[in-house]
């Protein structure tokens, strides 16, 4: 390939994409991550304090979305804290599941 064709290539390889669109939905999902992660702890402090129970099932669901986020960023950036962070999140989100099972059954 000649220079002229590759520079060629590269001027038109971003020309479909809306670049400000995709900044804002990937800063619009992390700040939607913050909030679920958020509402969803104050959600747990007070059911804990006023019905003595928490329903790790939502718990389970929350941390599944954000160990997903992490594999899909070690995926992308093959970066290691990435996927010891997933790792992490991915053993609190099966924790969080064997709790809720506990509670459907009457256990915990």
């Amino acid at each position: 390939m000649n220079k002229d064709k590759i520079l060629s290539m590269a001027q038109n390889e971003g020309k479909e994409k809306d670049l400000p669109d995709l900044e804002a939905q990937r800063s619009g999902a992390w700040i939607a991550y913050t909030v679920g992660v958020i509402l969803l702890l104050i959600v747990d402090i007070v059911n804990g304090a006023v019905l003595h129970y928490v329903n790790r099932g939502a718990d389970f669901v929350l941390f599944s979305m954000i160990c997903a986020l992490f594999v899909t960023k070690y995926i992308r950036l093959r970066k290691r804290h990435e996927l010891v962070i997933a790792i992490l999140l991915g053993i609190t989100a099966l924790s969080m599941l064997a709790r809720w099972i506990m509670q459907l059954m009457g256990v915990a």
